[in-house]
């Protein structure tokens, strides 16, 4: 996804311009960022949220340097391109692009109050659709306004939550990713799963003033991929594409945070921490490659509550 250059056009404020730049910087991404505190949606309620965040992930960092960079570059000149230790690599920083990029993340969201322990929601992360459902293990289920028994500062609340997200993966718009993907006509697609357990203190009754929050949280990816070059040689012979791939690999973290605000608008600062070993990946050529690391997804975003318009 790349930035218009007309955006800057009539002197637009520039912020503004800076806003509209991120998002479309954004690349489409399952959003990991935790937001949600361990109360559900009281039954007859709706939420609606925007958050921002950034995805930070050591894989990816790793298998990128200017060498890398510069490889890509040369490579789009060429009609002939000889396989070389540089082309496993550009198919390698490919692969941890896709997999965990290192880019801004956005999603807007909404969520509805099922039945008293249980909401569901739906995310659009420009471009990721993303379903999810969450059931309160423990606390009252009232409101603010209508708080249930035992409700108080400090009371603990606790969830369960499922989400799903499928995409066509692509690979952000950075320049050396767009010469990596017109040499190597990568493709490639994934869902992901992730299950958070989510512990909450509330600020006030029912989380009139917002809560603190924290868990653990696992996620499962499934990927597809693949290779279509057209101009990569090995000696005088075209190598052959990589036909479809399927790969699927398991995350573990945790997560914390803060809902400040009153009753009906809160501004959610987060920060999650995930490890994954995503294994070996076939690459063009017979060769492969492993990949593992790290992800920080530190996150901003704010939370609308509407109350119960069906009363």
């Amino acid at each position: 996804m790349k930035i218009s250059s007309s955006l800057f056009a009539f002197g637009r404020p520039a912020g503004l311009v800076a806003a509209a730049a991120l998002l479309l910087a954004t690349s489409c991404t399952a959003p990991r960022a935790i937001v949600a505190t361990g109360k559900v949606t009281p039954q007859g309620e709706f939420r609606v949220g925007y958050n921002q965040g950034f995805n930070v992930a050591t894989a990816s960092l790793s298998k990128v340097g200017s060498a890398v960079k510069e490889a890509a570059a040369q490579a789009l000149t060429q009609q002939k391109v000889d396989y070389t230790d540089a082309t496993t690599e550009l198919q390698a920083a490919a692969l941890a692009y896709v997999l965990d990029p290192v880019q801004p993340t956005a999603d807007l969201n909404f969520r509805y109050g099922i039945v008293p322990r249980l909401d569901a929601g739906y995310k659009y992360a420009f471009g990721s659709h993303v379903f999810d459902a969450q059931y309160q293990l423990l606390g009252p289920t009232g409101t603010p306004e209508d708080p249930g028994a035992g409700a108080a500062t400090g009371t603990t609340y606790a969830s369960l939550g499922l989400q799903f997200a499928t995409q066509r993966a692509k690979l952000p718009g950075l320049s050396f990713l767009s010469d990596i993907n017109s040499l190597l006509n990568f493709r490639a697609t994934r869902n992901d799963l992730l299950i958070p357990l989510t512990f909450s203190n509330s600020f006030g009754q029912e989380e009139e003033f917002g809560a603190i929050s924290y868990g653990v949280v696992y996620a499962h990816s499934w990927v597809s991929y693949g290779f279509a070059p057209t101009k990569i040689f090995n000696g005088s012979a075209q190598v052959p594409e990589l036909p479809l791939q399927k790969r699927d690999f398991s995350s573990f973290g945790g997560f914390a945070n803060l809902k400040l605000g009153y009753r009906y608008f809160y501004v959610i600062p987060a920060v999650s921490l995930f490890y994954q070993n995503y294994g070996d990946y076939a690459l063009l050529n017979g060769k492969s490659t492993s990949l593992s690391g790290l992800t920080v997804v530190p996150s901003l975003g704010v939370q609308l509550r509407l109350p119960n318009l069906f009363k």
